[in-house]
């Protein structure tokens, strides 16, 4: 989950300077270095300055909160195990129709940046599969996608919750309130639609569009991946270390799976459970298990 923000990031437009992807699915190939270099080098630099736009605008300005918010946290008296991050807060808790307000808006802006990455993907268009089936969001394998993403969901949230609760322990973290707003239905029901919406922002932006633009600029695979992961890890700050470390190895193995299958869906179905899981089950369990 991105780090909470003092206001939701405006919204821009901008235009794509990188082609299509390939008829098999595959990405091109990276932009090459002989012949003319001005060419190649522009487009280099205009993938830079898209990928850097869209960035500033979602998850690249929420590591910068997210590093600010750690500064706080070291820096406000108390040990960072002692300390407690509440995600998911009420923002008018005596006005429940204005919270709704507030919290839908909240999604809405979440589902910007992604239309923003899918359109910049897609705006250029040559002979070849839709950007939907280059990336791995089209429908052409839906139960061996949601199998996957339950595999990975559990692959991935059994470590990252012992990460947690070491990394609390020896005091590289926050205590997590991921159930700010409590435990009603409504509650609970927002919690599901915010899961699915930062799952969605996350695994689209971070890989699917990233490591697209990346690799067509010619970046080697695994520096993209590292890239992208460290990013991850980053807006995940706020958290403490722990979040950092767990989301950065959270990051390098997701980057890895994509690479090697061209699959996206999984990624996102794992993302939405694990913050499902992490959301409403902190919601309904922290009264009982007080280790939480």
């Amino acid at each position: 989950m991105a780090a909470p923000q003092p206001s939701s990031p405006p919204i821009g437009v901008g235009v794509s300077a990188a082609g299509a992807l390939l008829a098999d699915g595959a990405l091109p190939a990276p932009v090459p270095s002989s012949g003319n270099g001005a060419r190649p080098a522009r487009r280099r630099a205009r993938l830079g300055l898209e990928t850097c736009g869209l960035l500033s605008l979602c998850l690249g300005k929420s590591a910068v909160y997210s590093v600010l918010s750690l500064v706080n946290s070291l820096t406000v008296g108390s040990k960072l195990n002692e300390q407690t991050t509440t995600i998911n807060g009420a923002v008018t808790p005596d006005r429940p129709w204005l919270d709704v307000a507030y919290k839908l808006a909240d999604d809405f802006f979440l589902i910007v940046p992604v239309v923003m990455a899918i359109y910049l993907l897609a705006s250029v268009r040559r002979p070849g599969p839709s950007v939907w089936r280059a990336i791995g969001l089209d429908g052409l394998r839906v139960r061996r996608d949601v199998l996957v993403g339950v595999g990975a969901t559990a692959a991935v949230g059994i470590p990252g919750l012992g990460c947690y609760l070491l990394g609390r322990q020896l005091g590289l973290n926050t205590t997590i309130n991921t159930a700010g707003s409590g435990a009603s239905l409504a509650a609970i029901a927002f919690y599901v639609v915010a899961a699915a919406a930062n799952a969605g922002l996350e695994e689209i932006v971070m890989i699917g569009y990233l490591l697209t633009r990346w690799r067509q600029a010619g970046w080697n695979a695994w520096a993209a991946i590292v890239t992208s992961a460290l990013i991850r890890g980053s807006y995940h700050l706020y958290q403490g270390f722990a979040g950092f470390i767990g989301n950065v190895v959270m990051g390098l193995a997701f980057g890895w799976y994509w690479q090697r299958t061209r699959r996206l869906w999984p990624l996102i179905v794992a993302h939405t459970l694990l913050d499902v899981f992490s959301f409403v089950g902190y919601a309904l369990l922290k009264n009982v298990w007080t280790w939480l």
